[in-house]
């Protein structure tokens, strides 16, 4: 499928994309309204603008795509895999991801407000100032993952494996009951700890 099919089924919505690969594209201002895309490849590609709210992507490889300025809103990912792409910004706002990873990606101030997050893999990826939101998590593996100075409200931690990520100056709600349950290092805990308020002793070896 070349360029201009792809588009055109963009721009005409309701459509389903399948069984194709696009490779050093360059897409900019367009709203795909509700297309469907499945077992698809964008390799090298270049969105701008782009508008992906409402769609479906199942089997879908990212690989070394910039997405500047676009959106996943509403949007079901399932079984997508970003690799080495860069998306700062992207807004999966309502959206419904499974199955995704995310390796050696950046996804700097994404906002994952009130998004349903089942089966998420990150790895050596950037979540600098990101927004978790009444999100919904289960199943989130993150190793090696900047999480600086992002935002955790509403959205249980319980199960998250925080340990070999960077966590330094994240924002929680006053009551922090998000952070229940999540595992964190011995240093994460006192960064933490601090960033609570909370005082700890020298001879307490963890914290109830």
């Amino acid at each position: 499928m070349d360029l201009e099919v792809l588009l055109a089924k963009m721009v005409e919505g309701d459509d389903l994309v399948r069984g194709t690969a696009l490779v050093g594209a360059e897409i900019s201002d367009v709203s795909a309204r509700g297309t469907s895309f499945e077992s698809v490849v964008f390799r090298g590609c270049v969105f701008e603008g782009v508008d992906l709210s409402n769609c479906t992507f199942t089997d879908v490889l990212f690989s070394g795509c910039r997405l500047m300025r676009c959106k996943m809103e509403r949007t079901w990912l399932n079984r997508v895999d970003f690799r080495s792409c860069s998306a700062p910004g992207m807004s999966f706002l309502k959206g419904r991801l499974t199955g995704v990873s995310m390796v050696d990606s950046q996804f700097s101030y994404c906002d994952l407000s009130e998004a349903s997050v089942s089966s998420l893999r990150a790895s050596s990826t950037s979540l600098v100032e990101s927004n978790v939101y009444s999100t919904r998590l289960s199943r989130v593996e993150l190793d090696g993952c900047d999480l600086t100075r992002s935002t955790v409200f509403r959205a249980s931690l319980a199960g998250v494996d925080l340990s070999t990520c960077d966590i330094t100056g994240i924002r929680v709600s006053s009551d922090f009951h998000e952070l229940r349950g999540a595992i964190v290092g011995e240093e994460q805990a006192v960064q933490l700890a601090t960033l609570l308020g909370i005082r700890i002793k020298e001879e307490e070896a963890w914290l109830s």
